[in-house]
């Protein structure tokens, strides 16, 4: 006799042993048809799950975050199926949940096609409409691999084999398809109603490039055709912001396999470079930051004594010279304390803020790059605050108004904030890690901010904040960071003379607030669908000429407003206005300035906004107030 608690404190008795599904249904038949999986004693499971003893119940249905993830798995079991019934012989491997979505990956004689999929999501829609039931079951190692053997699952035989023979395998079935898996799963296929296959990719068998190359079939599934619908308008926006198609059209970097992971800055994107690098250097000098420059190749010893050779050897690029091994710096942060440490620094000097634009390697793996998201070449605003204990809350405190104003000026006003704390793999005491994480909560909750926690996310070294900003898709960037550092200064001989006499060793902060320059601008360049706010836009003004006439005034205009301080162009082709403004147009350009005989006439200028808004003729000074107004407001949008 079973009693089931249900979250909101509702006692259900039953007489003899019950499922998940009867659960549901002893509440409601609409919950019951909602059903996707149940929450026993914290623990998910099936909706046929049996509950024999007094336990807590929760109803999962799609609407909730597991249920979500239920669902989408349980659709990549249902691709799986659809796809070995069209194309006979093809073998499945792995199929798991990603960010909105799943994939599967398969082994196949040819590549698949777009019609392919076509063909796959209609299989998928009829295997639906059969609502076939999706049934748990145990197999033991050696029979699974007899199993599979049989079916000609190589690749499945291969993930057995892999597993320690200790344990009952779970399997789950539907129709004629059957995938190892620890569940839970839908209870019917006919509870996936909103999905969409979205596209094919190489992958190497278990993400290892000597491996055989497999194809990878990524869909999205939501709770429903609204949602996917909703979805499905944010990813074709997203393909039309993507950067690197944006890049190449703006001719603002491009990338090629001569220089993997790293990125040719042209003109224009360069432009845009550096202004966000002039305004991060005149940002950290008012904030009390001393702007430094540190070598881009440094003795493995130091990264030995950091720490960094042990933990991050892997993704270090090094060469030998003369008999020794040197680093290509994959961050700042050793060569920061090598400054500090030139000199010996008072308790009165602290806190002692360094920063660099340091120019980072770091060997990520080839199939992860990406544009100029994911490079293995990259710039930090990087900093580092040498400072005393008691010191550390305000800094932080200070550092994320900083990093918050900042944020404000490129249009984001939306942070997520995170406190990760230690992790298993660590350096330092406990009584360190206590301290240090502990600081960093009580300067979030000092300021009111809301945060989540993290546990086990932490750099080796300490405990991190992480802020994240959400762009107008909704999707979230991880940037700036704070991180509290008891071990790295000892390690490295960093000492400051304390009131008292003695000599001490400084707290280390670590600290961006971009993160990765070109990362962030491929944020930006995404962000703003290349429209990028006047001040941040490599040409800000393009002056047009009607006819050959009017040729010299629009040089004359260009002097005008860049002897004012603004990036102009100037297009006096022989070529017909409309053109000619259409072009400036593809390329964004900010402000198109028109200037025919009337104009020339009235020393005055046409005036076009870039959304196609005309705000009519002006005085040459009039425009330049009104360029000013849109630098001083830079992207902020309250």
């Amino acid at each position: 006799m079973p009693l089931i608690t249900l979250p909101d404190g509702t006692e259900k008795h039953f007489e003899s042993a019950v499922t998940v599904d009867q659960v549901a249904r002893s509440i409601g038949p609409g919950l019951a048809d909602a059903a996707l999986a149940g929450r026993v004693n914290q623990v998910l499971t099936d909706t046929s799950f049996v509950i024999d003893q007094d336990a807590s119940v929760a109803i999962i249905t799609a609407r909730d975050e597991a249920g979500l993830e239920i669902l989408r798995h349980s659709c990549a079991h249902l691709m799986a199926q659809a796809v070995q019934q069209l194309f006979p012989g093809a073998q499945v491997t792995i199929g798991p949940v990603i960010e909105d979505g799943f994939y599967y990956d398969f082994a196949y004689e040819r590549p698949f096609t777009p019609e392919d999929l076509e063909r796959i999501e209609k299989k998928m829609t009829a295997i639906s409409k059969e609502k076939l039931i999706v049934c748990r079951s145990l197999l033991s190692r050696e029979d699974a691999i007899k199993l599979f053997e049989q079916k000609g699952e190589q690749y499945k035989v291969q993930i057995l084999e892999s597993i320690p023979d200790q344990e009952d395998l779970s399997f789950y079935q539907q129709g004629d398809f059957i995938d190892l898996c620890r569940g839970p799963h839908i209870p019917d296929t006919g509870k996936l109603r909103a999905f969409k296959l979205t596209k094919v990719a190489g992958a190497y068998w278990r993400g290892d490039s000597k491996n055989e190359m497999l194809q990878r079939i990524y869909g999205t599934a939501w709770h429903d055709k609204k949602a996917l619908k909703q979805y499905l308008f944010r990813l074709a926006e997203a393909e039309k912001r993507d950067h690197r198609k944006l890049g190449k059209r703006l001719d603002l970097f491009h990338t090629q396999e001569e220089a993997p992971g790293m990125v040719f800055w042209h003109p224009k994107g360069w432009q845009i470079w550096q202004i966000i690098e002039a305004y991060v250097r005149e940002v950290q000098n008012n904030n009390g930051y001393q702007e430094i420059k540190t070598p881009q190749m440094v003795d493995m010893s130091l990264w030995e004594r950091s720490g960094h050779a042990d933990k991050f050897g892997d993704d270090m690029f090094s060469v030998s010279s003369e008999n020794r091994d040197y680093a290509i710096k994959p961050m700042n942060c050793p060569c920061h304390v090598q400054v500090f440490n030139q000199g010996l620094k008072s308790y009165r000097e602290l806190p002692f803020r360094l920063s660099e634009f340091g120019s980072c390697h770091r060997n990520e793996p080839s199939g992860t790059l990406q544009g100029i998201m994911r490079v293995r070449a990259f710039v930090q605003d990087d900093a580092h605050i040498f400072c005393r204990e008691d010191q550390i809350q305000q800094e932080v405190i200070s550092f994320i108004d900083l990093l918050s104003a900042v944020y404000r000026d490129f249009g984001f006003n939306e942070i997520i904030i995170k406190l990760s704390t230690r992790p298993e793999n660590r350096v330092g005491s406990d009584s360190d890690w206590d301290r240090a994480e502990q600081s960093l909560a009580l300067a979030l909750n000092t300021m009111s901010l809301d945060w989540e926690e993290l546990p086990g996310e932490g750099a080796f070294y300490g405990p991190k904040i992480e802020f994240s900003l959400k762009d107008c898709l909704g999707r979230v960037w991880q940037c700036g960071t704070m991180q509290v550092d008891f071990s790295m200064p000892g390690r490295l001989d960093a000492q400051y003379v304390a009131k008292d006499g003695s000599r001490q060793t400084p707290v280390m902060l670590h600290r961006a607030i971009l993160g990765s320059f070109e990362r962030f601008i491929g944020i930006l360049i995404e962000e703003y669908g290349g429209d990028m706010p006047v001040w941040l836009a490599p040409v800000q003004c393009v002056i047009l000429n009607i006819t050959d006439s009017q040729a010299d005034y629009a040089l004359s205009v260009q002097a005008s407003l860049k002897a004012a301080g603004f990036r102009v162009e100037v297009d006096i082709r022989n070529e017909k206005v409309g053109f000619k403004v259409r072009e400036h147009t593809i390329q964004k350009v900010p402000y198109l300035v028109v200037v025919g005989d009337r104009e020339v006439a009235n020393g005055e200028i046409a005036v076009r906004a870039r959304n196609g808004d005309d705000q009519g003729t002006m005085p040459i000074e009039a425009f330049i107030g009104i360029l000013r107004k849109d630098e001083e407001k830079k992207g902020r949008t309250a």
